[in-house]
């Protein structure tokens, strides 16, 4: 049984306005990143980590089936969101064997790429399935449980980034070339648009 965590907490200090509000395709990023989740094979442990702007954001999610967690760290960085996720998520489902921590910034993670990572961890004896794209290994990402005290030994900035580098012969990877594709800058977001 896998979960999923979604990482909302950042401040979108370079794009100037939160990005977890931002509209594509008729949703804010954030309620397609849900949507996602929601019709995954993960629909079943969804946790939504929320920090910066949290007043504001909380709203447009409020009734959807997913477990919100407010980070009162988030100024931290990345490391606290983590570590909030995994908490909440093992108190939902305390024998949850793995979980994908994701971003509401990429906006072409589907729920087939979700279904390809834990059917990659199913078919291979692999802990770490991590997205490949541009020349990196990245998030979307699935953790088997093994490597949850890692998670929450996390600090800072430090991401899921540091447990592949740290641990490279335990990672394997599928390809999502369109990982690429996230949203840190207003230029970024009217790019999208291009897509």
């Amino acid at each position: 049984m896998t979960g999923l965590i979604i990482l909302a907490a950042g401040s979108s200090s370079r794009l100037g306005t939160p990005k977890q509000n931002l509209v594509y395709q008729g949703q804010t990023l954030l309620q397609r990143a849900i949507q996602t989740a929601l019709t995954s094979v993960c629909h079943e442990n969804v946790v939504v980590v929320l920090g910066a702007n949290e007043g504001i954001i909380r709203p447009g999610i409020s009734d959807q089936l997913v477990h919100i967690a407010y980070n009162t760290l988030w100024q931290e960085g990345m490391a606290s969101s983590i570590r909030l996720g995994i908490t909440e998520l093992l108190n939902i489902q305390p024998l949850i064997t793995g979980a994908i921590l994701m971003l509401c910034d990429q906006p072409f993670v589907d729920p087939l790429l979700i279904y390809q990572l834990t059917e990659k961890k199913a078919e291979t004896d692999f802990g770490i399935i991590a997205c490949a794209y541009r020349d990196t290994l990245g998030v979307p990402v699935l953790f088997e449980a093994s490597y949850f005290p890692q998670l929450l030994m996390l600090q800072g900035k430090e991401g899921a980034k540091k447990l592949i580098k740290t641990f490279p012969n335990d990672v394997t990877q599928i390809a999502f070339p369109l990982g690429a594709i996230d949203i840190d800058t207003l230029e970024d977001y009217e790019q999208l648009h291009g897509h």
